[in-house]
């Protein structure tokens, strides 16, 4: 492997990393080859194949394992909670929503959805609408928008019947990891779906949650629009200082 000198070599190895697991080649929990293994493959030494994966584990893609290995991160319903879920009850209490799927379509996609998923408009797209209950209430509606070529096959009854997360079906099925997200918050009021769905007034304040997931190499893989009813829930995201 060479590099053209505007970035270290291990860059460039991490990179040639992220597109082995970004094509499939390692599923979700899977080991990833031995350093020896990659060294051999990109001709590079051992010390610099470390180096790469020591960024990508402090970027939770990877986990090393003592003795066993190095794995890269399944998207289990306990990571899902801990990285990507941000709404807690008031008094700080974390939960598990029970999620009620309400409709389910393939669509071409308009303009703005488009360009969130970085593909031509028009392209199909898969939109998903669910509601969330927490505490036996329903709190979120989640307007969910998804690129067919990425999901070739999904069908409403997959989706429905999953056994994990969202995000872990992407990667469970698809070999699609969401690696980050990033959230941008308004306040707006309920229209007359959203007010329906909630069981609230029209034009009672929901907080809008619109959010871009993005897989290797920043590929968007979904764009999402939630609508939280914030009564007795709020949008906490704790930063640490590895995110800055």
């Amino acid at each position: 492997m060479s590099t053209d000198g505007s970035r270290p070599l291990y860059k460039e190895v991490k990179l040639a990393i992220t597109r082995i697991l970004s094509a499939g080649e390692v599923g979700g929990g899977d080991a990833i080859p031995t350093e020896k293994q990659l060294s051999e493959r990109f001709g590079v030494s051992v010390g610099t194949i470390r180096k790469a994966i020591d960024e990508l584990v402090a970027e939770r893609v990877l986990i090393r394992q003592q003795g066993r290995g190095t794995f890269l991160a399944p998207l289990s319903p306990e990571r899902m909670l801990n990285y990507f879920w941000h709404i807690v009850r008031k008094d700080g209490t974390r939960e598990v929503p029970i999620v009620q799927t309400l409709g389910f379509q393939g669509v071409p996609a308009d303009a703005e959805t488009a360009a969130r998923l970085g593909i031509p408009p028009g392209a199909g797209i898969f939109r998903i609408r669910n509601l969330l209950l927490l505490g036996g209430e329903p709190v979120i509606i989640d307007d969910i928008r998804i690129a067919q070529a990425m999901f070739p096959g999904l069908t409403e009854a997959d989706f429905v019947s999953r056994d994990t997360t969202v995000y872990g079906l992407y990667q469970s099925r698809f070999n699609v990891s969401v690696l980050k997200a990033f959230d941008r918050l308004s306040a707006v009021a309920a229209d007359p779906a959203s007010a329906k769905q909630l069981g609230v007034a029209l034009s009672t304040p929901l907080l809008q949650i619109d959010r871009i997931a993005l897989t290797f190499e920043d590929r968007p893989v979904e764009s999402r629009r939630s609508l939280l009813l914030t009564d007795r829930y709020e949008y906490h995201n704790a930063l640490t200082s590895e995110e800055h």
